[in-house]
């Protein structure tokens, strides 16, 4: 049987080579290439529209792309046929890829029928089909991580919008993936609940756990990146580490778009 090689360090979690994405005629991705390492956190800021979410939904593989690569931990995505007809080529691979990378929703998307400690096990039961014990034992701990520990009986329309954001975060944990998607995490929030999920990122950061977040904070993106992706209308127009990034814009565009958010 052929030995599995480690993966050299350098290689990323996720990396995203010439992404094109188009809806029939428009083009709303035209040619991105972005990539994290084990432990960074990528934020992609931008106007709306600029293709911020559509890039995490294309690296997750809940939409289809037509052009470019997206590789997991050095693997590409195998495809079939082209353009509008290019599908993910092998449905088991695509339930590895997406397992891996836990996506965060910017509406909760739990499920209003199951508690709080269900909401969380239910992928892991289901999907990874771990033991029961085993995975109660870790929905608690992260629920405990997140805050909200001893919310696990209630229902999520009993939570604020905070708590079932940190709900819908603790069962990303629970997946134990090699990365965390974001995707707009606080913008359906108020800000004193915005706050809750921030400290729950930034905690998350802090361990060195691989994220990839979109959003329109710009100091969160500022505080807890390693690295920050300014799009504007489906390219990026200007990246780099937050501090450069953000005290001296080099584009009339980045500095139009931080004045403009600036509070």
């Amino acid at each position: 049987m052929k030995a599995v090689l480690p993966l050299p360090d350098d290689t990323p979690v996720l990396e995203i080579r010439d992404l094109h994405k188009a809806y029939g005629e428009l083009e709303v991705i035209k040619g991105v290439d972005i990539m994290a390492h084990r432990g960074d956190v990528v934020s992609l800021i931008g106007s709306s529209g600029s293709g911020k979410s559509t890039i995490l939904r294309c690296a997750n593989l809940l939409e289809d792309s037509q052009q470019g690569e997206i590789l997991f931990k050095g693997e590409p995505v195998s495809w079939k046929g082209t353009g509008h007809g290019r599908h993910p080529a092998d449905p088991k691979q695509v339930l590895r890829i997406r397992t891996n990378l836990s996506m965060v929703f910017q509406q909760f998307n739990l499920w209003a029928h199951m508690t709080i400690l269900q909401n969380v096990m239910e992928a892991p039961l289901t999907v990874l089909g771990r033991d029961r014990a085993e995975v109660e034992k870790s929905a608690r701990h992260y629920l405990d991580k997140v805050g909200i520990g001893d919310k696990c009986d209630v229902y999520p329309a009993q939570l604020s919008g905070g708590q079932q954001q940190r709900a819908a975060i603790a069962r990303a944990l629970c997946m134990e993936p090699e990365a965390l998607l974001f995707d707009e995490p606080t913008s359906a929030l108020d800000p004193e609940l915005e706050q809750e999920v921030i400290r729950v990122i930034k905690d998350l950061a802090t361990e060195g756990r691989t994220m990839m977040i979109v959003t329109h904070d710009m100091k969160m993106a500022q505080d807890v990146s390693d690295h920050v992706v300014f799009l504007h209308q489906g390219k990026i127009e200007e990246e780099g580490a937050p501090d450069e990034l953000f005290a001296n814009p080099k584009t009339e565009r980045l500095r139009g778009f931080l004045s403009a958010t600036a509070h």
